[in-house]
């Protein structure tokens, strides 16, 4: 049997920055066009639940059964597309003229992250996470006075989700595509229908779901 060996080379694996923001706002029962999120500061995972509930019975414990678990989110930014203000509890009564204080609608949310490692650096791969079912809380905006050291305010948001169906599986708020086990060409026919293609072949940008990327993924699958 091997022994095991700490610190391998190609083995000492981090992760970085944020980028490739995209928003989907919820139309009806689907997800709208994508757009882009540009100015993206971090995003905060924020999983909750999962707490342990323990029963006792003949004076031993008898079964521990764990809470739901619950995913949320704080989005950071400079600035958000116009498609957010609904999400934001914005609308507009004439052009120009916005009110707060509306319904705030659902969306979706994408945005990638680089793993590094000790051989590659920062190119080594990334991820792409994806976030559904999500509802923004309101938020703090500070405005200050332009000084000798100005500095541009930053935006943030909470966020809550409501897990989607994933056939299968527990339904679900959070997926995370992993290009160092996918490889390019699997990542590439998922970002050409995430991001969409130009060109006169191009095709639109769709917002993804869980069982719409595993049957990409799996009619990409040579069968044997």
């Amino acid at each position: 049997m091997p022994a095991i060996v700490w610190d391998a080379i190609g083995e000492k694996k981090y992760e970085l920055g944020v980028d490739h923001g995209v928003l989907a706002v919820v139309e009806g029962t689907t997800y709208g066009t994508p757009v882009a999120w540009n100015g993206l500061i971090s995003v905060t995972e924020s999983p909750s639940g999962a707490e342990a509930n323990k029963n006792y019975a003949d004076n031993i414990e008898y079964a521990n059964i764990l809470s739901a678990e619950e995913y949320g989110a704080t989005i950071e930014a400079y600035t958000y597309p116009d498609e957010f203000k609904p999400c934001d509890g914005c609308a507009e009564i004439v052009e120009g003229v916005t009110i707060g204080q509306q319904n705030r609608a659902k969306f979706g949310f994408s945005y990638r992250t680089k793993i590094g490692n000790d051989t590659e650096g920062q190119e080594h791969g990334y991820q792409i996470h994806m976030i559904y079912g999500a509802q923004a809380s309101p938020s703090e905006r500070a405005y200050n006075s332009v000084n000798d050291s100005p500095e541009i305010n930053t935006l943030s948001w909470e966020i809550t989700t409501t897990p989607i169906p994933v056939p299968g599986f527990k339904p679900t708020a959070s997926l995370v595509l992993d290009s160092t086990v996918l490889g390019p060409e699997k990542m590439k026919i998922i970002e050409d229908t995430l991001y969409g293609t130009e060109g006169e072949t191009g095709t639109a940008a769709k917002f993804l779901l869980p069982s719409e990327i595993a049957d990409l993924l799996n009619a990409t699958t040579p069968q044997g």
